[in-house]
């Protein structure tokens, strides 16, 4: 099955939980980590599983990340696994604004995709990071449990 995993950073935070999620389904061929930046239509096609990451700014993805969403054909992902993940760090403010996992998996299901579990966050110790310890190992366990059954 075809995998994309496709991020936006800022920081290198979101980045490297990434490309453990890929690292962690590299054993399973045809998975493919990129950028926002560096997608073009061809990744879009025949996918399997499309997971979607960014860093949590204002409660919100990017805005390279919300505009790869709002691009998206609904043809494009109609009955596709998605998933999705950000990194954050915690604040009061959460509260108020919360993060941008949610936000992106409901983005993916109005579009047709079909989420496999919760959408799930990985924790900086600060706005710019690094991510906490055992964030990355985290992610790979995450990105294995996503997958179970479905590959």
């Amino acid at each position: 099955m075809k995998t994309l995993i496709v991020y936006d950073s800022v920081f290198g935070n979101t980045e490297q939980i990434a490309l453990a999620i890929g690292d962690a389904l590299g054993f399973k061929e045809n998975v493919v980590t990129l950028r926002v930046s560096e997608i073009k239509p061809e990744h879009l096609t025949e996918l399997g599983l499309l997971i979607v990451g960014s860093p949590t700014q204002g409660g919100r993805p990017t805005p390279a990340i919300q505009d790869f969403l709002d691009k998206i054909a609904k043809p494009t992902i109609r009955g596709i696994n998605v998933a999705a993940f950000d990194t954050r760090f915690s604040t009061k403010l959460v509260k108020i604004f919360g993060y941008a996992a949610a936000r992106i998996a409901d983005s993916l299901k109005k579009n047709g995709g079909t989420l496999l579990g919760s959408p799930e966050g990985f924790f900086v110790t600060g706005k710019e990071g690094p991510l906490k310890e055992g964030e990355l190992e985290r992610a790979a366990n995450w990105a294995k449990v996503i997958v179970k059954g479905k590959m």
